[in-house]
């Protein structure tokens, strides 16, 4: 076995481009979850809608990059308002329904046979990010990090980028919940009559949080969108939220940098999974497997090891348990 190749893929998975994209994923759904105490389960509609803002203003209709960023940030609140307005003033499991529902919704929407001349149908879209990596400032050639891992010049502009992002968003993050605004919002999450009976207008604080963890979300799309240079419909399933929720969780709820930690983690652990079992089975060192077979199995290790978090510890690495008790009203 190749322990080399092995640990090589393992941390540059870790710190790669799906680390990058899932870290933003989480850490608004850190403001949703871990900090109001909102069940959103529709974060990859805000992924899917910062993804195709960017493809359909540029390819689409050839208009600027930078305003499809705008048009997805945009979008993504709006989105937020869409949700929020009827479901924020009701339990806690009515926003879950109509966020999952709203995901599937939107990810329907732009795989549509009507709308394919603009969403590009079930193909998706390309050809957008040319401008992006127009301004990429790595000399074309590959970029060794340390002595086994390395990447191209055009992943090394989506990671710098993708990573100032994740920084600027914890940072931002960081200094709302040292705010009164993030205090108010812990305690919502905590009991929302007693913040209602202070005078607080608990339905806008939530919308505020809907709002900011969606954008984030959006920040995610677009990374999420330049690091394939594509963007297809399927590839914003639901499946996409529960990685995030996984990565939040692992990582620790209403912890700064859980999400962060945990995307890390999560890549690492499922790379290594993967490469090991591929490496183990075809040198030999496992009989029983076939490699095509190797997909399913690191699914149901990693979902064992999930199974085993959750029960002896469920708060994640830097969690507090107190912080994932959802009274859902």
């Amino acid at each position: 076995m190749d322990w080399t190749l092995i640990i090589s893929r393992a941390v540059e998975a870790g710190i790669g481009t799906e680390a990058v994209i899932y870290a933003l994923a989480a850490i608004g759904l850190n403001v949703h979850f871990g900090y109001t105490g909102l069940l959103n389960f529709g974060q990859a509609a805000f992924l899917a809608v910062g993804a195709y803002a960017i493809a359909v203003t540029v390819s689409t209709f050839g208009l600027p990059f930078f305003l499809g960023v705008g048009i997805g940030l945009l979008l993504a609140v709006i989105l937020a308002l869409l949700l929020g307005i009827p479901t924020l003033r009701l339990r806690a499991d009515y926003l879950a329904i109509v966020t999952i529902a709203a995901a599937e919704i939107v990810r329907l929407v732009v795989r549509a046979v009507a709308l394919e001349g603009t969403f590009g149908g079930t193909d998706g879209l390309q050809g957008f990010s040319d401008s992006f990596y127009a301004l990429n400032p790595y000399p074309a050639g590959q970029y060794e990090l340390g002595s086994i891992i390395g990447f191209d010049h055009r992943t090394m502009w989506v990671l710098t980028v993708g990573w100032v992002l994740v920084a600027a968003s914890c940072f931002v993050i960081y200094l709302l919940m040292k705010s009164p605004w993030g205090r108010v919002l812990k305690a919502i999450r905590e009991d929302e009559d007693a913040v209602r009976s202070l005078g607080k207008n608990v339905f806008s604080y939530k919308m505020q949080s809907l709002v900011l963890g969606g954008v984030i979300g959006s920040l995610a799309g677009f990374i999420f969108a330049l690091s394939r240079a594509a963007v297809q419909p399927d590839l914003f399933s639901t499946e996409l939220t529960f990685y995030a929720y996984t990565v939040l969780i692992l990582g620790g709820a209403a912890r700064i940098l859980g999400p962060v930690v945990g995307a890390a983690l999560f890549w690492a652990l499922l790379i290594l999974i993967t490469t090991g079992l591929e490496e183990a089975v075809g040198s030999g060192v496992i009989t029983f497997l076939a490699v095509n077979q190797v997909g399913a199995i690191r699914f149901m290790l990693v979902g064992l090891g999930l199974m085993l978090l959750l029960i002896f510890r469920p708060q994640g690495i830097f969690g507090d348990k107190r912080e994932i008790a959802l009274d859902a009203r």
